[in-house]
């Protein structure tokens, strides 16, 4: 019998969400995203979860939708890729809506909707051996999992349309030059480098982060009169509230802020 598309281990605070199809290149089929979208709305909701990693096992961090999955479904294809899309947007629009800030260790290549879901982090940390594609056009698709929405907003239109359109490969290096990601880390230091970062976030004021997430979220569409409301708003209540009154009151007395 097999395990779970996705596994999920929580140790101090910190959610590992796993993609754990490595022998299919953790490929998206109906069962993985459900999955996503359970174990999104899990760390979402639980109290003890402060932080989220998502990674993958094997060589490959996912190479996107099961392209087996699709052609099996023949005639049925619009249907099928349809409910597909739908049940794997529930889950990546709560992981980049959720309360919890959210950490992509991209462990190797990320293709199509992989590349969506590597992308999502906010902090995204490429192993060297990464690489990045769109790959959708190559088989006569087009882009899922939020990727035309992210990747203007992340390296710039011009370059979107390249990697949408020629489906150039991004190696890691190049990904953290124009802000694809966050920055390339050697493939044996990943994972320590992901706990490291996500400890430190688990460990922050993580109601005043998942306020800096909408913010950032709502920008996107905001003019700046709308915006500089909003960072009012978004302050005041900050100043207000718990986190914040721990801050300065650590601040003012020269200490470390005890947050968690």
């Amino acid at each position: 019998m097999n395990g779970p598309a996705i596994t999920l281990d929580i140790d101090d605070g910190i959610a590992w969400l796993t993609l754990a199809r490595p022998e299919k290149r953790n490929s998206v089929d109906p069962e993985f995203a459900f999955r996503l979208h359970e174990l999104a709305e899990r760390c979402a909701a639980e109290r003890d979860i402060r932080s989220v990693v998502l990674t993958g096992s094997g060589k490959y961090f996912c190479v996107g939708g099961d392209i087996d999955a699709f052609s099996a479904a023949g005639e049925d294809a619009e249907a099928a890729v349809g409910a597909l899309a739908r049940s794997f947007h529930a889950g990546v629009h709560r992981l980049a809506t959720m309360e919890k800030p959210l950490v992509t260790a991209i462990n190797g290549p990320a293709a199509g909707a992989g590349l969506s879901l590597a992308i999502l982090g906010d902090i995204a940390l490429a192993a060297a051996s990464a690489h990045f594609t769109s790959a959708y056009s190559a088989v006569g698709l087009t882009p899922d999992g939020g990727a035309s929405w992210w990747l203007p907003r992340l390296v710039g239109m011009r370059r979107a349309q390249e990697m949408l359109f020629a489906n150039r490969r991004i190696r890691a290096e190049e990904a953290a030059a124009i802000g694809l990601v966050t920055r390339m880390v050697p493939d044996d230091a990943l994972r320590a480098e992901a706990s490291a970062i996500a400890s430190t976030l688990a460990k922050g004021p993580i109601r005043a982060l998942a306020r800096c997430r909408a913010l950032l979220m709502e920008s996107a569409t905001a003019d700046l009169a709308a915006q500089l409301d909003r960072e009012a708003a978004s302050i005041a209540k900050s100043a207000g509230a718990a986190e914040g009154r721990e801050g300065v009151a650590a601040f003012l007395a020269k200490r470390p802020p005890r947050f968690a």
